[in-house]
């Protein structure tokens, strides 16, 4: 390579880094971290009504206690001591699982929702570029997505499939390709398609298949309501031929 190729690389190196900023700060890309920081805010207000409610607890099992024996300034210190403890386990335990980079199968619809969009945030930038385009191309559709899983039991078949999407084959296959060293990503496999390609092609697969289900999610709720609306004017609905009531 010469030294005229090394300096376009860098230059373009360098371009690739300042539009990642800009698009981080005013793309698609600021909306997901927006979201970010107020799961994280949500998570922080979770765990601190836990530590606080553990507080709570103890220190009225404490006064009723104390109501019939005497437990002196000993005791009084172990409660506050025991009390302290208890909640700052409960806070760490529920910060630390929260902000795992995962998706975990035993949560709601909702939840899982908002932690595959937090996945898919945290986990973009090991991803190329064009990759990281369909990755928030999915975050973007997501928020109708979690509307109407909202509504179904876990159990429902299209929210089976869209939770075994967003928790286990999509995270898969991201975790997959991080397993590969960046190296031998470029190279063409027995079917010519590189790593990334096939990164690409997946990617965009799991995007068609979480808007079909998408689409399939709100076209039954359209069609509920027509199916009410048109029981309503035939079971209530007056011919216009009928005269008024006097």
């Amino acid at each position: 390579m010469s030294d005229v190729d090394a300096k376009v690389d860098r230059a373009l190196a360098r371009f690739d880094r300042v539009m990642a900023v800009v698009d981080e700060k005013r793309g698609p890309v600021a909306s997901q971290a927006r979201r970010e920081r107020k799961r994280k805010l949500d998570r922080y207000g979770r765990a601190l009504s836990r530590a606080m409610l553990v507080v709570l607890i103890v220190s009225l099992v404490t006064i009723a206690v104390g109501l019939f024996v005497p437990i002196g300034m000993f005791g009084f210190l172990a409660a506050v001591g025991l009390a302290g403890g208890i909640a700052a386990m409960i806070f760490f335990h529920d910060l630390t699982e929260a902000s795992a980079v995962t998706v975990p199968t035993d949560v709601s619809n909702g939840e899982m929702v908002q932690r595959f969009d937090s996945y898919l945030y945290q986990a973009r930038r090991a991803l190329p570029a064009p990759a990281q385009q369909v990755t928030d191309s999915i975050s973007a559709g997501l928020g109708t997505l979690k509307t109407t899983l909202e509504r179904l039991e876990p159990l429902d078949p299209e929210a089976q499939d869209a939770r075994r999407l967003m928790s286990v084959h999509l995270p898969g296959l991201i975790d997959r390709y991080a397993n590969v060293p960046k190296a031998y990503r470029g190279e063409v496999d027995a079917e010519g398609k590189t790593v990334d390609a096939r990164l690409l092609e997946s990617l965009d697969a799991s995007r068609a298949a979480l808007a079909d289900i998408s689409d399939r999610l709100v076209q039954r709720d359209r069609d509920a309501f027509a199916t009410q609306g048109r029981f309503i004017q035939s079971r209530y609905g007056q011919p216009d031929s009928l005269p008024p009531a006097n």
